[in-house]
């Protein structure tokens, strides 16, 4: 029992960086315009860097483990169309909500993967959700701005949902402790699934934002995000 207190705990904690981004986002002004869309492109390629760090350095090869070849493409393509027949009915209804769908697409499995890291007796499973709380805030924050650039959502009401969100933290890490570490099979579909569609979502959505005229910083956000997972996957295997 008490380990299942720690699995929600820290699946909780991680999903509180969602809200802490969009606190952030909330609060963020610069005087200076050119300097506040240095630091807004630069954070965007800073979260679009993270999951991708987190599709190739943790998702995919934890993914493809316990899968045959076939298997897993198949579940990495599935992802990337589900999260495109999403995006275009998104963009029909008039919902700018991509970025917040590829967040909580990254949340959900990894939530899933630390409750499973857990139950194996996995000793990085604290580091993990460091890790993933790390890479919550940037998404946070992009996915506020991208849901407050419309009337449609005020600021406080999408502070109060990304919080609410959170939940879905212990809700997954409690199924992966539980239930899902036993079928490693079904965790793996799960995490190529997401891969597929946060793939998507950085080249649909993300990486067309990084780019400032004139300026060249921005990208280096990218590497930063990135950085941080490669040294995270470092730091766990030692």
């Amino acid at each position: 029992m008490t380990t299942l207190f720690i699995v929600i705990a820290c699946s909780l904690f991680a999903g509180l960086a969602m809200a802490l981004g969009a606190v952030f986002a909330y609060f963020e002004k610069i005087d200076n315009q050119l300097i506040e869309d240095e630091l807004r492109h630069g954070i965007t390629a800073f979260g679009a860097g993270a999951l991708l760090s987190a599709v190739a350095l943790v998702l995919v090869p934890e993914g493809i483990e316990n899968l045959m070849p076939l298997t897993a493409s198949i579940w990495f393509i599935t992802g990337g169309i589900c999260f495109m027949l999403l995006d275009i009915f998104l963009k029909k209804i008039n919902t700018p909500a991509s970025q917040l769908a590829a967040m909580l697409s990254d949340f959900i499995p990894e939530s899933i993967a630390l409750g499973a890291a857990f139950a194996t007796g996995n000793s990085n499973a604290f580091l993990l959700a460091a890790l993933i709380a790390l890479q919550n805030l940037p998404e946070g924050f992009s996915a506020y701005r991208e849901l407050n650039s419309t009337a449609a959502y005020k600021p406080k009401k999408i502070i109060l949902m990304f919080a609410l969100m959170a939940v879905l933290g212990p809700i997954s890490g409690i199924s992966g402790y539980l239930w899902l570490s036993e079928f490693p099979q079904a965790i793996s579909a799960i995490m190529l699934f997401a891969s597929g569609g946060i793939l998507y979502s950085i080249f649909q959505d993300l990486a067309p934002q990084v780019k400032l005229e004139k300026h060249w910083a921005p990208p280096m956000g990218a590497l930063l995000g990135f950085v941080l997972g490669m040294l995270g996957l470092m730091l766990t295997a030692h």
